[in-house]
Formats: structure tokens, sequence, C-alpha cells
């Protein structure tokens, strides 16, 4: 592609977060930075309601949920072949089988835009240009 940028897989995002300042900003960032932001839930049950529909490219879960446990949502999303990234403080090893990865707790938006762009490389099995440090990929 000469001159211009590479066309996302990635576009319609769901977010399930249960801390509202992370969730408000979050969605209004990446909504500015050209995704299509589904959804921004903070309960298990409402994340199993979009992830049903199965018309999500990729879903950026919080492992700590006021209702529950974002493995859950993890295991919904892995049954309906929806890519997961886990955004969290602290991810148990369980995690690694669940999703493609996770991005630690604190980031920057510039970090999760990162994040999302290693995540969409692999999925077109490209290269990830420059992953953020705080992004581990399994």
């Amino acid at each position: 592609m000469l001159f211009g940028k590479r066309k996302r897989s990635i576009h319609r995002i769901l977010i399930v977060e249960d801390e509202p300042l992370v969730a408000f900003d979050n969605e209004h960032f990446l909504r500015d930075a050209g995704y299509d932001i589904v959804a921004t839930v903070d309960r298990v049950g409402e994340a199993l309601r979009f992830i049903a529909t199965g018309d999500l490219d990729l879903v950026l879960a919080d492992i700590r949920l006021s209702d529950g446990s974002g493995l859950d949502v993890a295991r919904a999303a892995r049954e309906k072949a929806i890519p997961l990234l886990f955004v969290t403080g602290q991810c148990p090893p369980e995690a690694r089988g669940l999703a493609m990865g996770v991005l630690v707790k604190p980031y920057s938006h510039r970090e999760l835009v990162a994040a999302i762009d290693a995540l969409d490389a692999r999925i077109a099995g490209r290269p990830a240009k420059r992953p953020p440090p705080g992004l581990s990929l399994f």
C-alpha cells in the first residue's frame, strides 16, 4: 500500500469495563480514532448479550467486573471466535488460553491503539510494528 494506511480488520469493538472513568475515556478515544464502539458495558450479562450477536471484531475486557469475571466474557467470545484483549491490572494464568493478549493497566490512549494495531496485524498474519511495552500477546 503506497502512501496509505492498511485497511483495518478490527472495526467494531465491545468495551467491558466497570471503572466508569476508564470506560468513558476508552469509548471516546477509540471512537475518535475511527473505531465503531458497539457498546460499553460493565456487567458480564450485558457483555454476553452483545457477544451472542457475533457482530464484533474485538472485545476489550477487564478481568474484575462488578458482577463476575472477565474470564466468563472471554469464554463466550472464544466460542463465537471473536478476538478478545484483556485490559487489566492483574492477569491470571488461565487467561492465556482465552484471549489474544493482555494490556496491563495503567496504559495510555496511544498504547491502547498500538495494542489494537498489534492484534489487527496478528489477525492479518503480519508482524506487529511497535507493540506497546505493556502488551503481552498469547
